[in-house]
């Protein structure tokens, strides 16, 4: 029997994915819409699976062909997953600053490492910030509307990045939200 199946939820696939890699030797880090549509309790849906992982990026192929997985550019496919899969980076960085993940997701003696809701509210703002998408607007608001988030530290965030402009943008339109 295949470790996926179609009728898997996001967090389920990305635990699950998260575990295999991880006895194989690498180690990941969920990041991007996934993120979002897991702490948005799902008012954001995502397909694809963003991954940060530090190993090199034919060992990563390697495995997850092993695991049934079709390379097709950037993205993997698995037959029997409606998700597709990424590892856009080595680094997890969210705007110009490097950051350690602080969030994880436990199941079953396994802990997936994940942005912390507050991590994923500054990624989808830095998006916002730097490229003026208002889709990742939003996406930082359902978050911080579903999660507990730490303002001073986002501001702070902002600040660093020049954005606190933007910054000041967010929170008006997480309180015409609420």
């Amino acid at each position: 029997m295949s470790l996926f199946h179609i009728g898997m939820s996001l967090q389920e696939f990305a635990i699950a994915l998260a575990r295999t890699l991880e006895k194989k030797g690498i180690g990941v880090i969920l990041t991007g819409g996934a993120v979002v549509a897991i702490y948005s309790e799902g008012k954001y849906v995502s397909k694809d699976v963003d991954f940060i992982s530090s190993e090199d990026h034919e060992v990563i192929k390697a495995a997850m062909i092993e695991l049934g997985f079709e390379s097709r550019g950037k993205d993997f496919f698995h037959p029997e997953s409606p998700f597709s899969v990424e590892f856009p980076g080595y680094a997890l960085m969210i705007g110009m600053e490097p950051m350690k993940p602080a969030g994880k997701l436990k199941e079953e003696g396994f802990a997936l490492k994940l942005l912390s809701p507050t991590q994923c509210v500054m990624d989808r703002l830095s998006a916002y910030y730097h490229w003026k998408d208002p889709q990742s607007l939003e996406q930082a608001i359902l978050v911080a509307q579903a999660q507990p988030i730490k303002l001073k530290q986002i501001k702070e965030w902002s600040e660093s990045e020049g954005m606190i402009d933007r910054y000041e943008a967010f929170l008006r339109a997480l309180r015409d939200k609420r």
